[in-house]
């Protein structure tokens, strides 16, 4: 078999590493830019992946089949009115109608504003409330002058079972406190800072309350774009004056979804962009290089070294210096994610597919931006490479 001309691959790279040690701080800052770069596809990437993973956590708690339908009224009325829903029970499971209110509690010392929902026994029912201390709002309520309070205003209040409250000229009765809910953004209201009372006590707060708001659950035989519909139509019948409108997770978790997704398309242009940068850095470093080394690739080719050889050499130093600083950045970009999770309270959902695609683009970025000045020493002649400038 005849003899290979020229270098083994070995040696090839031996020689690459030794040059990039040679090459000192500016190794060092080509290094930093691809691993940078890097680091941010993956930490960036990461970061929309677990913000949409907080979205499917967030339509979890909303419960699928609840139906929040919103009636307003159009132009002028000639008083309040509740909706009757007792022939709706083939297509719903449960109805809560809600009247909701600002109001003012106040107890000794204490004074805060909160949201006062005026409601039936059956709102438990439909968001699975449950009580922390005491007990929940009950059909034996009707008429009385018993509340229910959140968890975060109950704690405000330093409020608990048997003390009393004020809401406007009249003192209630607190029976419980809720256990905390969290916030759901299919809900107007926020449960933990309010007030729950009988729908007959909203009377004692406002002159003519309305209820503007329902809350119900659909019956599993139907899908639940079909309950709506129904629910709609029967609620816009007995309500001519009003615009009824209805809203399910489906269409909140399809908004979050475009919003997640557009959230990923900005990320990844800025994760590129600081590739594209770091990329840049790699074909300053290495052009900087090829012109300090022109002497030694001028006396390398008049001693038989191939244009190729020289090509070779430099664009090993440039791969070699991507790829350390994709692995570098790849570890820092998973660090700064999980960093990133944490401080926002979001579950930790770490996705794998940036860690290889944030190196293949580190690796691709390194190769175009180490081909140019491999070229360009591949191209240098002898006698011009050997002139003194």
């Amino acid at each position: 078999m005849p003899e290979r001309y020229g270098p083994g691959w070995p040696q090839r790279f031996a020689e690459a590493l030794l040059n990039l040690r040679l090459m000192g701080r500016r190794a060092w800052l080509a290094l930093l830019g691809i691993g940078v770069g890097c680091a941010a596809v993956v930490a960036l990437l990461n970061m929309g992946h677990g913000a949409a993973q907080h979205v499917q956590t967030l339509f979890k708690g909303m419960g699928s089949e609840l139906m929040v339908v919103e009636l307003e009224r159009q132009g002028r009325g000639n008083g309040a009115v509740t909706p009757d829903t007792t022939d709706v029970s083939a297509y719903v499971r449960v109805v809560a109608p809600l009247i909701v209110a600002a109001s003012t509690v106040q107890r000794p010392g204490l004074r805060h504003d909160a949201m006062v929902v005026g409601s039936t026994a059956q709102l438990a029912a439909v968001l699975g409330l449950a009580a922390r201390e005491g007990r929940l709002l009950s059909v034996h309520d009707v008429d009385s002058l018993h509340v229910v309070l959140g968890a975060s205003l109950a704690a405000q209040l330093a409020a608990r079972p048997g003390q009393q409250l004020q809401l406007g000229h009249y003192l209630f009765h607190v029976v419980g406190v809720l256990a905390a809910t969290g916030d759901n953004p299919l809900l107007p209201i926020m449960l933990d800072q309010a007030v729950l009372m009988p729908l007959s006590g909203m009377h004692r707060l406002m002159p003519a309350p309305e209820v503007g708001l329902m809350l119900a659950l659909g019956r599993d035989p139907h899908p639940l774009a079909q309950s709506a519909e129904r629910l709609v139509a029967h609620l816009q019948a007995q309500l001519p004056q009003h615009q009824v409108t209805v809203r399910l997770p489906s269409q909140l978790l399809e908004g979050m979804t475009g919003q997640s997704q557009m959230l990923n398309g900005l990320l990844a242009g800025f994760a590129g962009i600081a590739l594209l940068l770091g990329g840049v850095g790699v074909m300053n470093v290495m052009l900087m290089n090829v012109a300090e080394r022109r002497r030694e690739i001028g006396l390398r080719l008049a001693l038989g070294a191939r244009a190729r050889d020289i090509g070779w050499s430099f664009l090993l130093e440039a791969l070699l210096l991507s790829c350390t600083g994709a692995l570098g950045g790849a570890v820092a970009g998973l660090l700064a994610a999980w960093l990133f999770a944490w401080w926002s309270g979001w579950p930790l959902s770490l996705a794998i597919y940036p860690v290889p695609l944030g190196v293949a683009a580190s690796l691709v970025s390194g190769l175009l931006s180490g081909l140019y000045p491999a070229l360009a020493a591949a191209r240098l002649q002898p006698v011009e490479a050997l002139r003194e400038d």
